[in-house]
């Protein structure tokens, strides 16, 4: 099937959840771009999206920050939209799945029986690997990556604050805590070793993008001194150091279903 084809049955949709990707306007989706170019409606997720996606949206689109709305006059935005038989893009910060509230406005729409769709984008914690130039999975260092936040004003299950996540020396990605510096500091030093590697990224692949690296016990005043509150991911963990073993993927003695391994002497 011809993508022209793919896109005229996608567009028989009326409402589109979309990712805006991690910052720079050219970090979405072919299919995102292609639905804002085609959206009669736009509702945006204010200064969390890049106001230069907005530009190729046609002339006659109605385009709405959502910044100044309660999710009561977000759906109803949407739902006149869709009423109008108008296509609808909900134009979500990052990817859709991590920390926009999404959910709720996808379940407002289900309890009226309102079709919808959803658009994946480049999360913020891809972008900033991208801008530090690392890998957050290396063998014998770390395997595992846990994404999360300082609890605040939101709170987090007892289970999951950062004191008791620290102790597994998993690489972290920690978002919305910037604000909160001195007490993720504290947390994450109940687990992890004061000298271990970290870095501050703010808005990852945004033309001002930031980035900061240090130590963790220093980790707060790097934070401070760099006047940085808010849109910046904090990172801990040994994959931000040199030392680490190679994959097996790409061993010469390593057999896989596609080459054969090599003998050592």
């Amino acid at each position: 099937m011809k993508r022209e084809e793919r896109w005229k049955r996608l567009e028989n949709k009326s409402i589109y959840f979309v990712g805006a990707g991690s910052g720079a306007e050219d970090l979405i989706t072919l299919r995102g771009h292609r639905l804002i170019c085609q959206a009669d409606m736009i509702v945006y997720a204010g200064s969390l999206v890049n106001p230069a996606l907005l530009r190729d949206a046609k002339e006659s689109c109605e385009i709405y920050n959502s910044a100044y709305m309660n999710l009561e006059e977000m759906i109803d935005i949407m739902i006149r939209g869709y009423e109008e038989n108008k296509l609808v893009v909900r134009l979500q910060t990052g990817d859709t799945s991590l920390y926009g509230a999404v959910r709720e406005q996808m379940d407002s729409l289900k309890a009226r029986g309102i079709p919808y769709e959803v658009c994946p984008g480049v999360s913020s914690f891809c972008g900033a690997a991208a801008a530090l130039k690392a890998e957050y999975t290396l063998p014998d260092v770390s395997q595992t990556v846990i994404i999360t936040r300082m609890e605040g004003r939101t709170g987090v299950p007892q289970r999951e604050k950062l004191s008791l996540l620290a102790e597994h020396h998993a690489t972290m990605v920690i978002f919305l805590s910037a604000a909160l510096a001195e007490q993720v500091q504290q947390e994450l030093l109940e687990g992890y070793e004061e000298d271990t590697s970290c870095a501050v990224v703010y808005k990852a692949t945004w033309p001002e993008e930031k980035i900061v690296r240090g130590e963790l016990k220093n980790l707060a005043q790097m934070i401070k001194d760099n006047k940085i509150t808010k849109t910046a991911l904090i990172m801990v963990g040994d994959f931000l150091g040199d030392e680490y073993q190679l994959s097996k993927l790409y061993d010469k003695e390593f057999e896989t279903a596609f080459r054969k391994g090599e003998e050592s002497l």
